[in-house]
């Protein structure tokens, strides 16, 4: 590594994984991987196969879907300290949206599977661990609604 580059963040440096079992944070940290977006790069796109958990360092990230007859609609912008993705979670494992970075990005990628894994070894932790990620599954679903309302006036 030079002089100037950046260590990659760690899993136990993000808030959203501040206080839960350290156990939990190694294991999430030991299946992570650095990734790095330019703006305009696409970090997935909806109806892919959803196998991961991405934690935002640096940057933002647009969640979007497709609308009929218009532009993609933004359904949210989220930036450093925020998390992506829960499509992992429920079946079909499909993502629900699409993500693009608007301006250069970095994140660390958890393999879900690996989450899912420790979740079954240590029942505690997926619960502890979805105290904090429920909540943010209801704010992209308002974000979705509030959308909803703007563009149809429902």
């Amino acid at each position: 590594m030079s002089a100037d580059a950046t260590p990659r963040p760690r899993v136990g440096d993000h808030p959203f994984f501040e206080g839960l079992d350290a156990r939990l944070i190694a294991t999430a940290d030991a299946h992570a991987v650095e990734r790095e977006y330019a703006a305009g790069d696409v970090l997935f796109r909806e109806g892919e196969v959803a196998g991961a958990f991405y934690l935002v360092f640096e940057g933002r990230v647009a969640l979007e879907v497709a609308a009929a007859d218009r532009e993609r609609l933004t359904i949210q912008t989220i930036g450093p300290k925020d998390v992506l993705g829960w499509s992992w979670l429920v079946p079909p494992h499909r993502w629900r949206f699409d993500a693009r970075a608007v301006k250069a990005t970095r994140v660390l990628v958890v393999d879900s599977r690996a989450l899912l894994d420790a979740f079954d070894a240590r029942p505690a932790d997926g619960y502890a661990f979805l105290r904090r990620l429920v909540p943010v599954m209801g704010e992209r679903l308002e974000m979705a609604r509030i959308q909803i309302v703007n563009i149809h006036g429902v």
